[in-house]
């Protein structure tokens, strides 16, 4: 096996926010070659970062609609993508051990938006920030609306916290205390996008609970717009009739799965998660990395 090989089957073992958080460590890296060739051509890289990151006007946006998703793949420093990182990969093994990657993208996604758009619409409403269009970046908005998707959607999950353990409900009041709190003390426009993923999360959950899943429409194209861009190849035409009864089959197994995942969420919301048995969590988990 070349290294080329093994590094393709090492990410293929990853699971969805394993890669997620990749794709972010390769966005922090990349700018800093991409700045050292613009710096020897003497070339500012602001305007060409500026291209990506978030504006808080209404107008910029208007431009450069992809920027309410690329701000949060670009990080201001080390620490700033580490302790992001860090939150997503702790949070992301208590999701996908419930729900598929599906769910997982469609909560940290629209968590990306609603805090890119609660930060433009802080900097249109309130007076503070009268005359200011700052940009921003960085993933926490989506971070924060898996974590406390979580913390919402099972409160009473117990996790070690240095010595002592602590529930997940307490975990994310505190987090959302803290951006409350620390908005007059600097990057007010970051801790207001982080309540915006705080709110998405926690609504998401709620609605999920009641078996609405506000998601799915957004998932839904997403993966049209995906599909779109995949080519169909002769191969696939000439045999398809061929291949049916296998995609029948795969259908068949996939819903199979879904409706035991289903029978397991709801165990979960009448007597909790330490209600299940180990193979019921194992399977859990299992589906959450497939």
């Amino acid at each position: 096996m070349t290294f080329k090989d093994q590094i393709y089957y090492r990410i293929q073992q990853l699971n969805s926010a394993e890669k997620l958080i990749l794709i972010n460590v390769a966005c922090f890296i990349g700018p800093l070659f991409i700045k050292t060739f613009l710096f020897l051509f003497k070339i500012p890289s602001t305007p060409f970062f500026g291209w990506f990151e978030l504006s808080a006007s209404w107008n910029d946006l208007i431009y450069k609609p992809w920027s309410i998703l690329t701000y949060s793949f670009l990080h201001t420093g080390f620490f700033h993508l580490f302790w992001n990182m860090y939150l997503l990969f702790f949070a992301s093994r208590l999701f996908l051990n419930l729900f598929p990657s599906k769910t997982f993208f469609n909560v940290y996604f629209l968590g990306v938006i609603t805090g890119g758009i609660i930060f433009i619409l802080s900097y249109t409403l309130f007076p503070v920030f009268e005359d200011t269009s700052p940009m921003m970046i960085g993933a926490s908005a989506g971070v924060m609306a898996v974590f406390i998707f979580m913390s919402t959607y099972s409160p009473d999950t117990e996790v070690r916290l240095i010595f002592f353990n602590i529930k997940l409900r307490y975990i994310g009041i505190v987090f959302v205390l803290l951006d409350i709190v620390q908005i007059p003390y600097g990057n007010a426009g970051g801790h207001l996008a982080h309540l915006g993923g705080s709110i998405l999360g926690f609504f998401y959950a709620q609605r999920l609970e009641r078996g609405f899943d506000i998601g799915e429409p957004f998932g839904n194209l997403i993966y049209s717009i995906v599909n779109s861009f995949k080519k169909k190849t002769k191969l696939r035409t000439v045999y398809k009739n061929r291949s049916s009864q296998k995609s029948n089959k795969a259908l068949s197994d996939q819903k199979e799965i879904q409706k035991r995942i289903d029978e397991i969420l709801d165990k979960i919301s009448v007597s909790g998660y330490e209600s299940l048995t180990q193979t019921e969590k194992d399977f859990l988990f299992k589906a959450g990395k497939d």
